[in-house]
């Protein structure tokens, strides 16, 4: 052999050796037991950690009452299992704690191994032991579980920048079905596949400390969704836990409440006492009449709705005193059973202390900042939970939101129907009926083909152009204008003919119309509406003359209800000469409705309709200027000046009224009416002081936005929203400002609905038309679509064995209890976030009142003593 081969050869078997030698290096390093120290020393005296096994005591994140951080340490202990982390707890404070399960033996076990290995990794990335100059570097020991909390580190500075006092509490581990291919026992507590798992505190972005540097979770299984069966599987697993409270929650820690802040919590609380002091309450509430069976309809409760039966008369008599119907049991005008909470004194005091309150400056600061911590909650729980919401709606087999009751409640009868609809129905009439005489104008009776040749148009001409009832833009700010917009063709005569009910006809356009809008709203069955139509006060007979023309035409449904709206035109028929006061008004009013209730009749038309009718509201331009009430108004009678009262005046007197009818109508059985009028659409905002103390929901309420004390006391009280964004883009407010999207993340009780389908919309379906941009606007999601179509059947007076067929049988629940997602395909999740967001905002408002009350009595006490 050459001396050239054999020196190949030795480098050869070199070459192999060394490689040996670093694959075995390689393969001892990695099969070392993960807790042998590189340090030097004996391996008898490594004590081997021992294995976690699954306890009963929780993993805890314990976070600050607020924001201000002291202290920025953080402390974490291994015991069973279990980990306590406390971050920048002040001294005396209370933490609010999250408790985290343990992980099991085996998951225990992989999570260790991992673990080690990710260091040697990280170790070894660093460069080997000998530095660049041959130095030996220092060996860093792979710690234990136990000693790593004491250089971890958390780096949320960019969530900081936002909120000060938010803290997030996640979810993590393997998905939720993976219990259920294990038996039963895994379905109940749907947490054993979302486990609690970090939680953020977030103080201020230069002072965030570090946080402990937790060992991995086990690797949720493989596992891929093929399958709508997969799906339904995967959702129900999420309904069931959330109905446990098992659900990726935001928390917040507890504020540190100041003695400010006592303080603004007792004046919020007053707030609320005045509205339960004012507000009608029914006989039987909702849980007494919780075993009473469902139905799917009205009709199973009246079959024959429009069938007279005699009727008893009521023993006892009324009369007006200022404005308000007094009733009395006996015929000496002596017991009075029912009386008003309160006089016009002591409403208009009770008001004008409600606007003192909402007016103070901290008040204002404390309620922004519960609203938009509000906010920012919904947001980071769609983050966390919009995919397991939509899962959970694939475990509701046949329901989706076309198939999910919606109600429009607000819309106005004589705008019911779409521009189309109404011009196919004229030129029907034009052609099929040309000689029926329709109206008397200019001292002679005019048919349909003559009302028409005189204002020189003929069958062809009719288009939507041409009939110019849609809104445009320059109606905005014009309410004038756009009430011309009823008018078709611009002709005050042609809406006589077929948008009123008093006319020559007796209304049988109108009712035909109405008829045909009906059966569009049974034919899609998941649509219903209330229809608003007018009672002007202007005369007594104006109740026989509706009752009359419904009864007639048997305008009545399982899909519709009716209520009644009151124009605030006091001025137009003062000065016309029609009436001579305020009370003369509220007289042709209100006098029908108790005669009827007392004997029905001497009404019987009227007294069929008012089954159907299940609400008043309040109408006109809100714009208009007027004058704050003050605490010493005169009364009704009294009233006869030629200038409007203000809202808040009318409101009190038709809730006054509302309220003795209503108990009267109890003690007969007979259906009652709620108050629900428009408010907030513009004006002051003493419109919703005085709807927030007297009122169950109301329409529009946009201008909340400009009070949040306001906005956040509507919430507390849960007032329902009819929200119109459609309607306010034509008249007062763009569509992009509308506040109805931060609203619904905020947790307001807010509902969509049409107004004017005539003016504003341009479908056959309005109410789906109105849902339909709001989605693409906002991009609200499926659940929350499906949440405001809830909304609007609780917003609405169908009768309540309805809603617990519709909702729930325990609808008036809040959070999961109140829910079915078989029957409104709002997921149970959902229902959890918004219930806990709101008993945490209650329990702040109760304890912070009752720290106060308690701070006063001490300081009384004191005083006294000394």
């Amino acid at each position: 052999m050459s001396s050239e081969q054999r020196g190949s050869f030795l480098l050869f078997i070199g070459g192999v050796s060394l490689g040996a030698a670093v694959v075995g290096a390689v393969c001892a390093y990695y099969w070392l037991p993960y807790d042998i120290s590189v340090k030097t020393q004996p391996q008898s005296k490594q004590k081997r950690t021992p294995p976690r096994t699954r306890s009963s005591s929780p993993r805890k994140v314990s976070l600050p009452r607020n924001g201000d951080l002291d202290g920025h340490h953080t402390q974490y202990s291994a015991q069973n299992g279990s980990a306590e982390y406390t971050v920048g707890q002040q001294k005396g404070q209370k933490s609010q704690r999250v408790a985290r399960p343990a992980l099991s033996d085996d998951e225990d076990s992989d999570e260790d191994a991992r673990e080690a290995g990710r260091q040697r990794k990280a170790a070894s990335s660093q460069g080997s032991d000998n530095g660049p100059n041959g130095s030996k570097r220092a060996s860093k020991p792979v710690l234990n579980p136990a000693d790593r909390s004491n250089a971890a580190s958390l780096d949320i500075h960019g969530l900081a920048k936002r909120h000060s006092n938010l803290a997030l509490a996640g979810l993590a581990g393997s998905r939720a079905h993976s219990g259920l291919q294990h038996g039963g026992e895994h379905l109940r507590g749907a947490a054993s596949s979302e486990r609690l798992s970090t939680a953020y505190s977030v103080a201020r972005p230069d002072l965030v400390p570090p946080p402990p540097s937790l060992p991995a979770p086990h690797p949720p299984p493989e596992h891929t969704i093929n399958t709508a069966g997969d799906m339904m599987r995967e959702g129900a697993i999420i309904e069931e836990a959330a109905l446990h409270e098992q659900y990726c929650r935001v928390i917040t820690p507890e504020p540190h409440i100041s003695e400010e802040m006592e303080e603004v919590c007792a004046l919020l609380e007053e707030c609320l006492r005045l509205r339960q002091k004012w507000l009608f309450k029914p006989r039987d509430s909702p849980e007494q009449l919780g075993s009473m069976p469902e139905v799917a309809a009205p009709s199973e409760l009246h079959p024959e709705p429009f069938k007279w039966r005699s009727q008893q008369r009521l023993e006892g008599s009324f009369e007006m005193v200022d404005g308000v119907v007094k009733y009395y049991a006996d015929e000496a005008s002596t017991h009075e059973p029912y009386p008003v909470p309160g006089s016009s004194l002591e409403f208009f005091t009770d008001m004008h202390r409600v606007l003192k309150i909402v007016s103070m400056g901290p008040v204002k600061s404390f309620c922004h900042h519960r609203l938009q911590l509000l906010e920012q909650k919904f947001n980071l729980h769609m983050m966390l939970n919009a995919d397991k919401e939509f899962l959970a709606q694939k475990s509701a087999p046949h329901r989706d939101f076309y198939n999910v009751r919606k109600v429009d409640t607000h819309v106005h009868h004589s705008a019911c129907m779409h521009q189309k609809h109404l011009l196919r129905f004229i030129k029907s009439k034009l052609r099929k009926e040309p000689d029926e005489v329709v109206i008397f104008r200019d001292g002679k009776f005019l048919t349909l083909r003559e009302v028409f040749e005189s204002l020189s148009l003929t069958g062809y001409d009719l288009n939507v152009d041409t009939l110019d009832m849609h809104a445009d833009k320059n109606i905005f700010h014009r309410f004038d204008k756009f009430n011309l917009k009823y008018n078709p063709f611009g002709q005050s005569r042609l809406r006589e003919i077929f948008i009123k009910q008093d006319n020559l006809l007796h209304g049988r356009f109108l009712a035909e119309l109405t008829r045909e809008v009906v059966d569009d709203l049974e034919a899609s069955k998941y649509q219903h509406a209330e229809y608003r139509i007018s009672i002007y006060g202007r005369k007594r007979v104006e109740w026989d003359t509706l009752a009359a023309w419904i009864c007639q035409h048997q305008l009545g449904s399982d899909n519709v209800l009716w209520l009644i709206q009151l124009p605030r035109l006091y001025d137009v028929y003062k000065a016309s000469g029609i009436i001579d006061n305020f009370e003369q008004l509220l007289d042709n009013i209100f006098v029908p409705l108790f005669e009827v209730t007392l004997d029905p009749n001497s009404h019987p038309q009227l007294h069929l309709f008012l089954k159907q009718v299940v609400g008043f509201d309040m109408v006109d331009d809100e714009s208009k200027p007027e004058r704050r009430p003050t605490k010493h108004m005169m009364t009704a009678r009294q009233w006869d000046l030629k200038f409007n009262p203000a809202y808040s005046y009318y409101a009190y007197y038709i809730y006054a009224n509302l309220y003795t009818l209503n108990k009267l109508r109890e003690q007969r059985g007979y259906t009652t009416f709620a108050f629900r009028p428009h408010s907030g659409e513009a004006g002051d905002v003493d419109h919703l002081v005085s709807t927030m103390l007297l009122c169950h929901n109301i329409s529009h309420g946009i201008n909340l936005r400009k009070s949040p004390p306001l906005q956040y006391l509507y919430y507390l009280a849960q007032i329902g929203l009819c929200m119109s964004p459609l309607s306010n883009n034509s008249l007062f407010l763009d569509y992009h400002r509308n506040p109805f999207p931060t609203f619904f993340a905020r947790g307001l009780s807010i509902s969509l609905s049409t107004d004017d389908p005539l003016q504003i919309h341009l479908t056959k379906e309005p109410l789906v038309e109105e849902y339909s941009v709001a989605a693409q606007v906002w991009k609200l999601s499926a659940t929350d679509l499906s949440e405001i179509a809830r909304n609007s059947v609780l917003h609405s007076g169908f009768p309540h064995q309805v809603k617990m067929h519709w909702v729930h049988s325990l609808y008036w629940r809040q959070g999961p209890e109140g829910n079915d997602i078989h029957k409104t395909n709002v997921p149970n999740l959902r229902m959890r976030f918004r219930f806990d967001t709101f008993s945490e905002e209650q329990h702040l408002v109760s304890s912070g009142a009752e720290d106060f009350r308690l701070r006063a009595l001490r300081l009384s006490q004191r005083e006294h003593h000394h």
